[in-house]
């Protein structure tokens, strides 16, 4: 009897084995809801970066040495440079 419960038993294993890991592993379909939650973090975390980039890549257009925007220029100047003209007022930008 033992010999003919082994070969069903061995496969009844076998399939809860797998179903265990279909559901609860690490690849598992409760698993998916956490990709799908960082996969929302990470696509944030991409726009802001690619913000910044476009923002650098414009100022690094505008200071272009063939042709560099004379208004970037100045404000670059006289912030390197802490230069003020007496009748000029401060607004920071943070």
């Amino acid at each position: 009897m033992l010999r003919r419960a082994g070969l069903p038993a061995a496969a009844i294993i076998f399939m809860v084995f797998f179903g265990y890991y279909a559901v609860l592993g690490p690849n598992g379909v409760l698993a998916y809801r956490d990709y799908q939650r960082q996969l929302a973090q990470k696509q944030a975390v991409y726009a802001q970066l690619d913000k910044h980039r476009q923002t650098l890549r414009n100022r690094k257009e505008q200071l272009d040495p063939r042709h560099a925007n004379p208004d970037m220029v100045d404000e670059l100047v006289r912030k390197e440079l802490n230069v003020v003209h007496p009748d000029e007022k401060i607004i920071p930008l943070d």
